[in-house]
């Protein structure tokens, strides 16, 4: 195994894991250069067992035992320890989850493979924070959702803090990142797929009523914060959905919306 003790906040050998907290240089940087960072013990072993491949670890030194057996497993993956002042200084940010790991961003699964055999696909339109992008997979996870696509725009599901929020079931809920939108919704209707907007148009159907049609194969759309969804992809879909809400409440945040729609969709025999 390849330990190497860091004494320098500007050693070149782990520019993956500098400026951590720059959220838009990462978004920018982390495709690019084909990689993501899995932080925490747990998030970088279910990478691992995804079958994901590292490029480096990245820890302090009390955390070695703790990973031992990964460490033994990659002989060949560098392992970079330091002090926790010297590893903030490199991150930007205080670590308190034990070990992270740069890997490589797998390769992209073609839409037609995530479309095969699934009868539940969730469908992010411009989802900006990735906490939301992060739980509505770990939702997608936990209820049965095939595959998620994600739009042009959509915060990126294997960003830092995207996989934190999930607990790494980004890695176990396959997904892809459209090209063509909303166009793209057309090839989810030639497969057969009914395409649902949760959104709360004047002729959206309670979701209950929905669950009661038993759809054999759906798409469910979910707009991004705030603004809603687009009036370009409301008019691509086949038709909307809402939550009844009590009198007061209009809607709830899009990742506990996804939740509830994730489960009372859920394919019914």
């Amino acid at each position: 195994m390849t330990f190497h003790y860091l004494e320098s906040a500007n050693d070149p050998r782990v520019t993956d894991y500098t400026t951590l907290t720059d959220v838009h240089l990462r978004k920018l940087r982390e495709p690019r250069e084909g990689m993501y960072i899995a932080e925490s013990s747990k998030v970088l072993r279910r990478a691992l067992a995804a079958g994901h491949k590292p490029r480096s670890f990245f820890l302090a030194e009390k955390w070695l035992e703790d990973l031992d057996d990964v460490f033994k497993a990659h002989p060949d993956v560098p392992v970079f320890i330091g002090t926790a002042s010297l590893l903030e200084e490199i991150t930007g940010f205080h670590l308190h989850r034990g070990a992270m790991a740069a890997m490589h961003r797998p390769a992209p699964v073609p839409l037609t493979d995530l479309l095969a055999n699934a009868q539940r696909i969730a469908v992010l339109e411009d989802i900006v924070d990735h906490t939301n992008v992060g739980a509505i997979f770990r939702s997608a996870a936990a209820l049965g959702v095939d595959a998620v696509l994600v739009s042009p725009r959509c915060g990126d599901p294997l960003y830092r803090r995207s996989v934190r929020v999930s607990m790494g079931t980004v890695f176990q809920v396959p997904w892809a990142r459209l090209e063509n939108w909303p166009g793209d919704l057309a090839r989810l209707k030639e497969q057969d797929f009914t395409v649902v907007a949760m959104e709360l148009t004047q002729d959206a159907v309670d979701l209950d009523d929905l669950a009661a049609r038993k759809i054999p194969k759906m798409a469910l759309v979910l707009g991004t914060e705030g603004a809603g969804m687009s009036e370009e992809t409301l008019a691509a879909v086949d038709l909307a959905v809402k939550i009844p809400m009590r009198a007061g409440v209009d809607s709830l945040n899009v990742a506990a919306a996804s939740a509830v729609a994730f489960w009372e969709l859920r394919p019914r025999d």
